[in-house]
């Protein structure tokens, strides 16, 4: 058997909203920042553009903050920049993230790990 390993999908929800803020929008928001467009980000992630702008007007609605700051293009051409609301979030994430995931994997070890040997 080849070896497994432990993979889940973590995501935010509040009452109203499914999906408010989670490995998706966290991987857009690190994008963006490396990026510096949303349009770029989109491209790497591989998304459409609609796709990412809607995830992240979804975010922005649910959690009463902004995540990024838009210019418009023109002839110097468009730039989205991540506010440091938006920076944060990312940082709390990655943190949120890393937790999950360390109990994730204790929690294979104890068990699943002896069953696939």
């Amino acid at each position: 058997m080849k070896k497994l390993r432990a993979r889940f999908k973590l995501w935010l929800s509040t009452k109203d909203v499914e999906g408010v803020f989670g490995d998706g929008k966290w991987r857009l928001l690190k994008s963006i920042d490396a990026e510096g467009s949303l349009k770029a980000a989109s491209e790497s992630l591989r998304i459409s553009y609609r796709k990412a702008w809607g995830d992240l007007k979804k975010a922005e609605d649910a959690l009463s903050i902004a995540l990024v700051e838009k210019q418009r293009g023109g002839n110097m051409g468009g730039r989205t920049t991540v506010t440091s609301q938006g920076k944060k979030w990312v940082k709390a994430y990655t943190r949120f993230r890393g937790d999950v995931e360390k109990a994730v994997e204790k929690a294979y070890e104890k068990h699943i790990k002896e069953l696939v040997k």
